[in-house]
Parts: structure tokens; sequence; C-alpha cells
């Protein structure tokens, strides 16, 4: 749970905030309507807020005071203001404030929260800023941390490259075009098509006049790119624009890979990773051992202890199989039934599934239920077609299902 200091006096305002603090059950309001509560508030208990959300205008605060105390006890503060200053704004940003945010609307609100989250989200988040300029990285990077991005700073095209080297997890790269030695521009180029660098998210900037140059940066790989001089909010904008569309990709891809109940491999994925294991198998001239695995009197959970059971013994199941098998390729098939493939012989197949199914009968997934259970049909062949091979584990399952479930049948 995170608690949000919010300092408003505006009835309407506090009316809609409370209504989006309800939809929200990790973030805690506690509300002051003045700038003398606020500072009660903070000199008793700052260290339990994690950001706060400030009207710029109090009538005991009217020229921003509000904001300077909770600066003052570097909490991340989000400004809410009646009326646009252009020149105002600049000023806040550049002080440190997370953003200006207009009572324009709903979506002014929302947008709000949106940042709440954000920073949640990015004390994990790694910036690399490449820049020959001192002064321009200090000058990003004053922009960037009131979001509280973890930072790093390189001044050359080489610098760049060790510190990507050096930090394999970053995020995003503010790339300047014009560094000595590798070009910004030849520097996308290079991470995209010689070092696959594709998750890396690249932001070119650049005081070039031409036009041309954006385009060129984003043909070649570029998420986005910025023409210096540009405001605090338009950078911060872009960040978490790219930042959110990569995540949203993540999401995409992680659904279209991932069964959405067990989150293991659906059978697409499993297809598709099992085939590239037995090429590589065969290049090995190594066998495969595959296995069919199908939990016990499914059904009978289901109409005895109604479906959310069900799927409570498939998520157990699910977790205590990727307990079981850590190296090896998983995947949730459909309904109760799940598969296996690894390049392990099948009598260490057969003993692992063996000690699963002990597991099992100690695994709590409803009030009542029977023991967990499953059948399983394993078989150990050549590398040659995942079908097949398939198939030939679903024999043994089929078998190991009359010969009266609960064991694993190998031949």
């Amino acid at each position: 749970m995170r608690n949000i200091l919010v300092i408003e006096d505006s009835p309407l305002v506090l009316k809609i905030l409370e209504h989006l603090f309800r939809q929200e059950t990790d973030l805690e309001p506690i509300f002051c309507a003045s700038l003398a509560e606020a500072e009660v508030m903070l000199e008793t208990s700052a260290s339990l807020f994690f950001a706060a959300i400030v009207d710029l205008h109090l009538p005991d605060a009217p020229d921003g005071e509000s904001v300077d105390l909770v600066m003052r006890y570097h909490l991340p503060c989000i400004v809410l203001s009646g009326s646009y200053n252009e020149q105002r704004r600049d000023e806040l940003l550049m002080k440190g404030v997370v953003d200006y945010v207009l009572k324009e609307s709903q979506h002014s609100y929302e947008y709000a929260f949106r940042l709440l989250h954000r920073l949640d989200h990015n004390s994990q988040i790694k910036i690399l800023i490449a820049d020959d300029s001192a002064a321009q990285r200090h000058y990003i990077r004053h922009i960037l941390e009131p979001h509280h991005y973890q930072i790093i700073e390189a001044s050359d095209g080489k610098e760049t490259l060790r510190q990507l080297n050096e930090h394999p997890d970053l995020d995003l790269l503010v790339l300047d075009h014009a560094m000595p030695g590798v070009s910004g521009f030849e520097l996308v180029k290079l991470l995209r098509q010689k070092l696959r660098l594709n998750d890396l998210i690249i932001v070119g900037v650049s005081a070039d006049p031409k036009g041309s140059l954006s385009a060129q940066f984003i043909k070649h790989g570029a998420d986005d790119f910025l023409r210096k001089p540009f405001c605090p909010e338009e950078l911060n904008c872009r960040v978490m624009s790219t930042l959110e569309r990569r995540d949203l990709l993540r999401a995409l891809k992680k659904a279209a890979q991932f069964d959405a109940l067990t989150g293991l491999n659906n059978r697409r994925a499993f297809y598709e990773q099992g085939l590239q294991m037995l090429q590589q198998a065969q290049r090995d001239k190594r066998q495969v051992s595959v296995a069919m695995l199908d939990l016990d009197h499914f059904k009978q959970i289901n109409d005895g202890f109604g479906h959310a059971s069900g799927d409570s013994a498939l998520v157990v199941f699910a977790r205590a199989m990727g307990n079981a098998f850590p190296d090896m390729l998983l995947g949730r098939l459909g309904g109760e039934e799940f598969a296996l493939l690894t390049l392990h012989g099948a009598d260490h197949v057969a003993q692992a599934l063996d000690k699963l199914r002990q597991q099992c009968a100690g695994l709590h997934y409803a009030v009542g239920a029977p023991p967990l259970s499953f059948s399983a049909g394993l078989y150990q062949g050549e590398p040659e077609d995942l079908e097949s091979l398939l198939h030939e584990a679903d024999i043994r399952l089929y078998r190991a299902k009359q010969q009266g479930r609960a064991r694993t049948v190998l031949i």
C-alpha cells in the first residue's frame, strides 16, 4: 500500500479524487485542505508518504508555497492547477516536480494517477543518457530524476557501448547525434543491426535543423526523436509514452505465448519452442523425451467443488510442475492436459514425475477436495516430428488411465 498526500481545498476536485482513489486498491490518500494542515502532517509523518498531489493555489498558499513544502521533504510532487501559465509550468518542472496537470477534465485526473503508477514502476527502469555535453546530460538528468528512474551517463559512443555492455538490463537510451567518434545515427544502426538490441528503447536527440535526420534515426531503429532545444514536459511525455508502448507490447506478447490461468506456455508456444528443441537435438544427434500429463478425475473436482476449485487445482499443479522441471519445456495444451519436452532420458523424467506425484498428494487447492493426482504417458525417441512424439506419449497416457490412473507409463 502506497500513502499519497493530497493537498487540495476544492470540494469538486476532492470528490473526483476520492472517486478515483476508491478504484485504486494499492493507493491510500491522506487529505489536507490547507498548507497549515500539510505542514503538521509532513512534520510528523513525511516518511510514510510515497508521493503527493498538490494544488498550486491554496487560500493560505496562493503562490505555490504548498509545492515548496512538499519539495523540501523530497517527495515526488504532482502539481494541480486551475490555470495555465507556461512560464510557471517550466519553472515548476525545472524545480523538480513530476508534472504540471491542469484541472480540465476527468482525463486530467486520470493522467495524474497514471503518473503515480509510473513512479512505482520507474524505480526499476534504467535510462542511459549519451551526450558529449556535460551541461546537456545534467539538464536531461534533472528532468528525468523526479520520475524515479535509475540514470546512467555516457559522454561518447565508446563509453555508450561500454555502459550497454556493463548494464545489459538497460531499458532506454537517450542518444545525442553529434557525439565525437561514432555518431548517434551510426550507433543506432550498430545497436539494431549488428548487436541486435531490439528490446532497448532508443530516443534520438539533435540540434541539427535538417528534418530528414529524425526520419533517418527512426528508419534505422530509433523509437522516437527530439529536436533541441526541447522543453522538460516534452521529454517526459516522450519517455513515458515509449515505455508504456513497450509495456503494452510485452503484455500482448505474453498473452500470445502464455496460458492466462497457469502461466505455462500455451499450445502454440509449446509447439514453436518444441520444434526449436527438436532441431537442436537433431544437430546434436540426441534423443528427446516427451510426456503427456492429465489430472485425474478432474471433472469430478469441477462438478463436486465448483469450477473455481478446478481452476485452483490447475494453478497449483502448474506451479508444482514448474518447480519440479525448471529446465524443461512445459506447456498446458488445453483443459487439464499438460506436456513436457526435454533432452533428459526417460528414466530420469519418470523418477521426477513420481516425485512430483508424491508432492501433489499433499497440495491444498480447495476445502474438502480429494488429493491431487495425475496420470502420465512418457516416450523417448528420435527428434523427428513433434506431433508424432506427442502421439506416442498420448498412447501411453491412455494406458496409464486404463491401468487405474495416478501412474506413469513408459512402455
